[in-house]
């Protein structure tokens, strides 16, 4: 995908960092990271993998080879957490859920020779999450991670997350926060959060918090981080962001239609209104912060036209940067259990098929059009969407909104990633990032 194509865009597999850092000091930590080497066996004690959907057949395929010299696997991370038949198969112990409350059982067990076949997550207080083990990270990564909150109240129904982290909105302690940043090295970090400024009051405090801290302690960090739509409340939450070194937020637009957002239980944004979504767009951008938005094709209220006006929403909208997928029954959601209710999923010869769960290809029969259909129209909307001319100018647009030559660099660099994840198996489409970086950056 392009996110594996792209080295810019790739970041660290902060969960292992975090279990490394649990991880008792006699105990020898090595992380095998195939972003940037090719797997190659290493012997060990004991192995823990952790994986998304989309990158689980080849997470099987590693514990294989170790459980193929009896070596003890442990697999864990959201998909495993979704699926645990399935995972127990290529495994000698499932992890269900967050696994900070069940790391020590889990390598107590293990040495006395008693490893379960599951072990169940608790949704653990933050102020418990010890800071990642960082140094364990390659590196030629271009940006850090970290992370602030957990949970989602929200439970839109093609996302997992209220369900692995469950419906409470956790927040770490501010100082544990501010003390992690400033032991990471890395210029450029990625807040991992969901959502950073959460849905009440007490979270854009928390927020505002962790940005003034970031100014006080004079960090001259440049960070990324993902938002809701309600972030255009608080214009001090965006300016105290923006002094922190805020350079580009994604929010998740999912669809300008009323019916589309009520059909998929998008509450911010109905609240919000979509007819308010073009204000916020500029608040943000005026604070010199870019706009990274993500819309979703292929929705269950989506007929032919409502594709074309969502793509024509997208050529006109004042935004910076687009992350486009189609509709993708990620295992757990509430989507993909309706749909394979409906014998619509037509992506089911699992495991190997999980593969295929990144966002860009059509996985099911919709309802109101063919999988043909949307496929075809992929293509042609990724074509208009992501031209490389129409790039540059939105570049140039940004520059002009942002008054921020590193905002401007950072969204035209999210477009070449997206274009290059949707032409993965084109090479002649696939932007040259390094090149053209460099380019605008000169």
């Amino acid at each position: 995908m392009g996110f594996v194509i792209d080295k810019e865009s790739r970041y660290p597999p902060l969960g292992l960092a975090i279990i490394a850092s649990l991880t008792p000091d006699e105990w020898e930590v090595k992380l095998l990271d195939e972003n940037f080497t090719d797997f190659e066996y290493e012997d060990a004690d004991l192995v823990g993998i952790t994986s998304f959907t989309s990158t689980i057949t080849r997470a099987y395929e590693i514990a294989e080879i170790y459980k193929n010299v009896n070596t003890p696997v442990i697999l864990g991370g959201i998909h495993a957490s979704m699926v645990p038949d399935e995972a127990e198969k290529f495994s000698d112990s499932v992890v269900i859920g967050e696994v900070e409350s069940v790391w020590d059982a889990i390598l107590s067990d293990f040495e006395k020779g008693t490893l379960k076949k599951r072990y169940q997550g608790e949704l653990i207080s933050l102020d418990k999450i010890p800071i990642a083990r960082h140094d364990l990270f390659h590196e030629d990564y271009h940006y850090d991670s970290i992370q602030t909150t957990r949970g989602c109240p929200m439970r839109c129904d093609f996302c997992s997350v209220h369900v692995f982290n469950g419906r409470s909105y956790r927040m770490r302690p501010v100082k544990d926060v501010l003390d992690e940043l400033e032991l990471i090295k890395s210029k450029r970090i990625i807040f991992v959060d969901d959502n950073i400024v959460g849905y009440n009051t007490k979270a854009r405090d928390h927020a505002k918090a962790i940005f003034r801290g970031m100014i006080e302690r004079n960090m001259n960090k440049s960070f990324f981080c993902q938002a809701s739509i309600n972030i255009g409340d608080d214009e001090e939450l965006i300016e105290l962001a923006a002094q922190a070194g805020c350079r580009m937020v994604f929010i998740g637009i999912e669809s300008e239609s009323i019916e589309a957002l009520e059909k998929m239980n998008k509450r911010s944004n109905l609240k919000m209104g979509v007819d308010n979504y073009e204000k916020v767009f500029e608040i943000i951008r005026k604070h010199g912060i870019s706009v990274l938005a993500a819309f979703i094709f292929g929705l269950e209220t989506d007929k032919p036209v409502d594709l074309e006006k969502r793509m024509d929403y997208i050529l006109n909208a004042n935004i910076d940067a687009m992350q486009t997928s189609i509709l993708t029954p990620l295992p757990g959601t509430l989507l993909y259990d309706q749909l394979a209710k409906e014998n619509r999923i037509i992506a089911n010869n699992y495991p190997e098929d999980w593969e295929k769960y990144w966002g860009g290809e059509t996985l099911f029969e919709p309802k109101n059009m063919s999988a043909e259909y949307l496929e075809e129209f992929k293509f042609k909307m990724v074509e208009k969407v992501y031209g490389y001319k129409r790039l540059l100018t939105m570049f140039m647009t940004t520059l002009k909104k942002t008054k921020n030559k590193e905002s401007s660099v950072w969204a035209f660099s999210s477009n070449t990633h997206y274009n290059n994840m949707m032409y993965q198996n084109d090479e002649s489409k696939q932007i040259k990032v390094d090149k053209m970086i460099k380019s605008i950056k000169g």
